[in-house]
């Protein structure tokens, strides 16, 4: 059973300057990673930038929570591949935003393919970080039998 409130703690390091990356890390984890700002925003990149850690979190919270629905619905796959594009523009005052993720998902090996994609839609509406940011959101899902 799972307890809530739950809390997760990340820390960062950095230095002055837009060509200096830096340090982040999870304390659940035992080595830091590696940011640093994008090329498209005038950064060396070379490193993990914001909006990259944005898109993974987006598309793995989906895939974390596909893999609890697909086993408690005892669905059997062989194979999941997600694709996420990011697009980052301004809103209508002008200022900088996450606009639009599209997620293509691909699971293979499924035998009931109805049964796969409404797993799949049920879970496009049960990710909690999906389901905490105003971006906008598209689903492509491909199954493919055995």
């Amino acid at each position: 059973m799972i307890h809530y409130p739950l809390s997760f703690k990340v820390s960062s390091s950095a230095t002055q300057g837009i060509q200096a990356s830096w340090s982040t890390r999870a304390d659940a984890m035992p080595e830091p990673v590696l940011m640093a700002i994008p090329p498209e925003f005038e950064g060396p990149g070379g490193g993990f930038s914001p909006e990259d850690i944005y898109a993974f979190a987006l598309m793995n919270c989906f895939i974390a929570t596909f893999k609890v629905i697909a086993e408690k619905s005892k669905l059997e796959y062989k194979t999941l591949h997600t694709e996420a594009t990011l697009t980052v523009d301004r809103n209508e005052s002008g200022v900088p935003w996450m606009k639009a993720l599209h997620l293509k998902v691909e699971l293979g090996g499924a035998q009931d393919q109805d049964r796969t994609k409404r797993l799949l839609e049920k879970t496009s509406q049960s990710c909690m970080i999906l389901n905490s940011v105003k971006t906008e959101k598209t689903f492509e899902f491909l199954v493919m039998g055995s």
